[in-house]
C-alpha cells in the first residue's frame, strides 16, 4: 500500500484544478505498481471528479451549470455564506478511484482527474491511497 497528498491552491471561488499529472508524477516515482488509486478530498467545500480535459470549454460549461444550481444570491440559512459551495460538494462528491496499470493512470483518452473548488481561493490537500 502507498499513500500520499497531493496539494492543491486555489485562486478563484469556483474552479477546476487539474491534478492528473502530479497524481501520475507520484504514482510513477513508486517504480511499476498496479492496483486501484482512491482519491480522497477531505474538505466539505470542494470535490474531486474525472471528467473530460482537452477542450477547457467542458469545465467553463460545469462551472457555468453548476453556478445555476447553487447560485450565491439565494437565502441560506447558513451564516457563513458558503452553502452554494457545501451543496456542491455533495453533488460532485469527495472521492474517485482510478485504475493504475504498471505505474500509469489508466484514464481514458479524453479524462482528466480534476480537484473542484468551490469555495475558494484555498490552499487544500488531496489524498491518494493505491492499494
Amino acid at each position: 500500500m502507498h499513500t500520499g497528498t497531493i496539494s492543491v491552491n486555489s485562486v478563484k471561488r469556483l474552479e477546476f484544478i487539474d491534478v492528473t499529472s502530479q497524481l501520475g508524477q507520484e504514482i510513477a516515482g513508486l517504480g511499476q505498481p498496479s492496483g486501484v488509486c482512491y482519491l480522497y478530498n477531505p474538505h466539505t467545500t470542494a470535490g474531486v471528479t474525472i471528467n473530460e480535459g482537452a477542450d477547457p470549454a467542458v469545465q467553463e460549461d460545469l462551472l457555468a451549470i453548476f453556478k445555476r444550481l447553487a447560485p450565491e444570491s439565494s437565502a441560506y440559512r447558513h451564516q457563513e455564506g458558503n452553502s452554494p459551495a457545501h451543496a456542491l460538494t455533495s453533488l460532485v462528491g469527495s472521492s474517485a478511484v482510478v485504475f493504475v496499470d504498471r505505474g500509469a493512470l489508466r484514464l481514458g483518452v479524453w479524462q482528466r482527474i480534476f480537484f473542484c473548488e468551490f469555495d475558494g481561493p484555498r490552499s487544500r490537500q488531496l489524498h491518494w491511497r493505491l492499494l
